[in-house]
């Protein structure tokens, strides 16, 4: 099973990024626009994970994410990876509570349940928008949506993933967990 731990946007949060990319969705030759119903923040990506790994990684993963508080996030700017010149995904950045020791947190259980972590990259949260086989030159998109600001949110459980790869990738949610309620709850 080809498996991610994500957060999941809530729907008039989407609804927000998608008002704002309407106008430039399908005007970028060689850009790929993924289905809305793929939208979510990766925290960790696993790969392929063996079927018998499964009940110790929920049980790994459930304590790991009961560890972390809820997170209050908004979406804010669009950029490129690698950049915006030389670009082969288009995404929505965040701003807001850090992820980052969620995002350790959820990969260390995951080895310990031994889910082979496969992405080593420094953690960079974002939604991905669009994808390009080869590198385009996004700056002109990247700038026409600069002054994006959506409105903040509640981040308040993690989700086990798996990706159904085909003709149209499809992605179904095995498990959730809630993160602990914030202090400033």
């Amino acid at each position: 099973m080809r498996l991610f731990a994500a957060l999941m946007p809530p729907d008039e949060v989407l609804d927000e990024i998608e008002r704002a990319i309407e106008p430039h969705v399908g005007q970028v030759p060689g850009l790929r626009w993924p289905d809305r119903a793929t939208w979510h923040i990766t925290l960790a990506f696993f790969g392929e994970v063996p079927e018998q790994v499964l009940p110790e990684l929920e049980v790994r993963l459930a304590r790991a994410v009961s560890r972390h508080t809820s997170l209050d996030l908004a979406f804010t700017g669009f950029g490129a990876f690698s950049s915006a010149r030389r670009a082969r995904v288009f995404w929505a950045g965040l701003s807001g509570d850090p992820m980052i020791r969620l995002s350790e947190s959820v990969k260390a259980g995951a080895r310990r349940a031994g889910a082979v972590q496969t992405d080593e990259k420094r953690f960079h949260p974002h939604l991905t928008l669009a994808r390009a086989r080869t590198e385009l030159d996004l700056r002109p998109l990247v700038e026409s949506l600069s002054g994006f600001s959506g409105s903040t949110w509640r981040a308040g459980s993690v989700h086990l993933v798996r990706s159904h790869q085909g003709a149209q990738v499809r992605y179904e949610s095995l498990a959730e967990w809630d993160l602990a309620p914030a202090e400033r709850d």
